[in-house]
């Protein structure tokens, strides 16, 4: 096996390594923007502004409004996620896995890696059990909690192998918009959160050392390592 390159020093002082210097452009996910996948969707939409406004008009919920919906959600959670990168984290958005799942946000520093699932709730109180999440004016439970947790065990595995080292991803579901929300007391390996409580992640440490921050999001930029999730 060929050994890999020891991290370095730039002129900032910033470790980084040199196996990011040799990735193509088009395979570097770093650029990515919150919601770069819900903004390529609507820009190709096909739905002409009439179309939607009769839509509307007649009750009905045209799927590009909740793909803005969608949007605003990971925007809003993407901008106080890279409000932490001072405190040494790092984050990558809009991670497409094949089956056209993707991960909203992972979130790389001294507290671990967490995949950051960003969900938009309409007013309301959302109660959130081991599987799915209830909220006033939807008629059937929402699956986020699953949805959170399977994005997770994918992104474990797939980091795990690139990095070569044991990567444990915990997940991570923001609620945003709910007035309220209360949570089982048997949910224990998701962390569900309202979006002014995701700086808190900031405050997390103690698991992983730089090099090994620098080392994960060096794997996880990498379009390539996510074909096969």
């Amino acid at each position: 096996m060929r050994e890999r390159p020891e991290a370095k020093r730039g002129a900032n002082g910033k470790r980084y390594d040199p196996e990011r210097l040799f990735l193509p452009p088009d395979d570097d996910l770093a650029p990515n923007r919150p919601g770069e996948t819900l903004r390529a969707r609507l820009e190709t939409s096909r739905a002409g502004r009439a179309r939607l406004v009769i839509a509307r008009l007649l009750g009905r919920r045209p799927v590009e409004d909740s793909w803005r919906r969608a949007l605003a959600a990971e925007q809003l959670v993407g901008a106080e996620l890279e409000g932490l990168t001072p405190g040494g984290w790092e984050v990558v958005h809009s991670i497409v896995l094949p089956g056209e799942a993707v991960i909203s946000h992972l979130l790389i520093g001294p507290g671990g890696v967490f995949s950051v699932a960003a969900e938009q709730i309409r007013g309301g109180r959302a109660e959130v059990d081991d599987a799915s999440v209830r909220v006033p004016g939807e008629r059937h439970p929402l699956p986020y909690v699953r949805r959170a947790r399977h994005s997770a065990r994918r992104s474990t595995q797939v980091l795990s192998r690139g990095c070569g080292f044991p990567v444990r991803v915990l997940p991570v579901l923001v609620l945003v918009g709910a007035d309220g929300v209360e949570v089982a007391d048997s949910l224990r390996d998701v962390r569900v959160l309202r979006e002014e409580e995701v700086p808190g992640l900031g405050a997390l440490g103690g698991v992983l050392h730089p090099d090994r921050v620098d080392r994960i999001h060096t794997v996880a930029r990498n379009r390539r390592v996510w074909l096969r999730a």
